[in-house]
């Protein structure tokens, strides 16, 4: 599970120890060491939950946009527990150092692209869309050869509409194709990749600014969804699809963490 120190990833992590699954948390925030932008939320704490809620939680330090730190992390996983069953990534570093108002360059959310520096755009690509491709990369080979396994791209389903702010969307957009395209390659081997929308959510991040107000959902609603996904024998013709949370909770009866099931998120609502 990478990117699984807070927001979303800690979520799937967390609802994936509810089905009871062992659980591999990586993410680069540490309680003994590196932390993202000084934030209180630790890969260790997340582990800690997978425990509580019934799975085996195990926390790996790892920098994700490092093909070798990454690779590394697989192997060490390969050869500790012989096999991954399902790799998801939740890394998403584009709004690190947004305040509700202002990325760190002083463009707001939104600023016309011809306004604004270009060379923030490779801190969304590096953290969304490449360290994606780099955690399939390191995964697919042991899942072809098992002839079996879930890949899954946390994202933002672009197709409903431009999400207002250019570098998100084409963020977005990239990690979505990489869904599509990994789904092409890997589907005839038996092993399924998808892409994982959530609406708002209601992030540590989405909290300290200011939007908890706004979000549609708890991190926990996409993590049901994805346990869901993961368990389901058909699986397989999801394979290359953006998926909603909502549509999935209305699809396999699951709900969010206060039992309520917030319908499929849209731009503008």
């Amino acid at each position: 599970m990478a990117g699984a120190s807070r927001g979303v990833g800690r979520g799937i992590a967390r609802a994936l120890g509810e089905a009871g699954a062992t659980v591999i948390v990586t993410a680069r925030s540490s309680e003994t060491g590196q932390r993202t932008e000084g934030r209180a939320e630790f890969v260790e704490d997340t582990a800690r939950e997978v425990d509580a809620a019934g799975g085996k939680g195990h926390h790996y330090l790892c920098d994700h946009t490092s093909e070798r730190a990454v690779d590394t992390l697989v192997h060490w996983i390969l050869r500790r527990f012989g096999r991954i069953d399902v790799a998801v990534s939740s890394v998403w570093g584009g709004n690190e150092g947004y305040d509700g108002d202002r990325y760190p360059d002083g463009a707001a959310w939104g600023t016309p692209f011809w306004r604004r520096s270009a060379e923030p755009f490779l801190g969304f690509l590096g953290g969304g869309p490449q360290a994606g491709l780099l955690l399939a990369r390191a995964v697919a080979p042991a899942m072809v050869s098992a002839k079996s396994g879930l890949i899954a791209f946390v994202s933002f389903d672009t197709q409903v509409g431009y999400l207002g702010d250019v570098f998100y969307d084409l963020a977005k957009a990239t990690t979505n194709r990489l869904a599509f395209a990994c789904a092409q390659e890997l589907g005839p081997h038996g092993v399924t990749a998808l892409g994982l929308s959530p609406g708002f959510v209601r992030t540590e991040r989405a909290v300290d600014i200011g939007h908890a107000d706004r979000a549609t959902e708890s991190p926990l609603y996409a993590g049901r969804a994805l346990a869901a996904l993961a368990a389901d024998p058909a699986l397989g013709t999801q394979a290359g699809r953006i998926l909603h949370a909502g549509d999935l909770a209305a699809h396999y009866g699951f709900t969010d963490a206060d039992g309520t099931q917030p319908a499929r998120f849209c731009i503008g609502q």
